[in-house]
């Protein structure tokens, strides 16, 4: 990939020596064509076999379906490369054995190293290591505690979730006087339940709306199933609910309709499991849309260590390297667009 910058540093130091009067001028032109510099034709051959790059991989056990998204996809899209070969270590929720996989992966001079941590804390150390030996990390999703610790992160957004789950309701139920709205959150000691709570209590504040009732749960449908009876007995009346996480989701539903109200109100999830789908594509339960929070970005993440590796960049972009972040965007999945989105869903 190619963009030379001379032409326009030229034009400047050019312009320095000319005077103020031609900049001004220059400045002022009616012209529209951008430099030549500036611009890149699109598409490119990032996708054509090149140098050869091994990627290590390391993320939790995969006892969640989104987690165990994560593992399938990466696998998954290390597969469709010729010119890649993938060392991904077993999943875990110890902290203690993630690093050691991860420094074992160091040892053995991967090219390239792709992490989803446990505890992005705890795994900083381990890889500032990485970066420091010459390996590049893609950071997938759980942030570093430092940016020593990553050259790109690559994850979603989880305030713009709460964002897209409050305007979606707000929407719904625009015209409604003083409508009960009420969250099922995830594990609150989480920075991301936070964010997500936070989206959706000032979206829905910006529409005039506020959150009556709110639990959190820990991401379990045993825990959802749990928390959602509590607020139903407590709350006789619902008018919407959001739920953070479509897998905690299995129990809300089973709570819901065990209350026998499940005609009552609508219901948002989170993520975008492949059940969530079915469900908001039947039209027959409360759910009748999902906020996304695609594991597939573990695939862009191998295919971002793939450009990484081999020194390239994205090739629609004009700069010559891959950015240092990239923030995936929290799509709502109603069933007006949901057959565009089955191919991202997860079990």
């Amino acid at each position: 990939m190619t963009t030379p910058q001379l032409g326009r540093r030229n034009l400047l130091f050019g312009g320095a020596v000319i005077g103020a009067g031609a900049l001004a001028s220059a400045c002022t032109s009616n012209s529209s064509k951008p430099e030549a510099a500036q611009v890149k034709a699109a598409g490119g051959d990032n996708a054509a076999p090149g140098r050869q790059v091994t990627i290590g991989f390391s993320a939790p056990a995969a006892d969640h379906g989104w987690v165990a998204a994560v593992t399938q996809n990466g696998k998954a899209q290390a597969g469709q490369y010729k010119d890649v070969t993938l060392k991904a270590t077993e999943g875990t929720n110890d902290v203690t054995q993630q690093i050691q996989q991860v420094q074992s992966l160091i040892d053995q001079k991967v090219d390239v190293l792709v992490i989803l941590p446990f505890d992005g804390k705890a795994l900083t150390e381990v890889a500032k290591k990485a970066m420091a030996a010459g390996i590049p990390v893609v950071n997938l999703d759980r942030i570093f505690a430092s940016a020593l610790a990553y050259r790109t992160w690559i994850g979603g957004d989880n305030y713009g979730m709460g964002v897209s789950a409050g305007n979606h309701i707000a929407q719904q139920l625009k015209g409604k006087a003083s409508p009960v709205i009420v969250e099922i959150a995830g594990l609150d000691n989480l920075e991301l339940t936070q964010q997500r709570s936070k989206g959706f209590k000032e979206s829905l504040a910006a529409a005039g709306l506020k959150v009556t009732a709110r639990q959190a749960a820990d991401f379990t449908a045993a825990t959802g199933q749990k928390v959602t009876a509590q607020v139903l007995q407590a709350n006789k009346k619902i008018d919407a609910m959001w739920n953070h996480d479509d897998d905690q989701g299995i129990g809300v539903m089973a709570a819901i309709k065990q209350a026998g109200r499940d005609k009552e109100f609508l219901m948002v999830g989170g993520a975008g499991s492949k059940k969530a789908m079915d469900d908001i594509k039947a039209d027959n339960t409360p759910l009748k849309a999902t906020v996304l929070y695609s594991p597939s970005m573990a695939s862009s993440a191998i295919s971002l260590a793939r450009l990484l590796g081999q020194g390239k960049g994205m090739a629609d972009l004009v700069e010559r390297e891959v950015p240092a972040m990239v923030t995936t965007f929290s799509a709502v999945v109603t069933k007006d667009n949901v057959d565009q989105y089955m191919s991202v869903g997860f079990s």
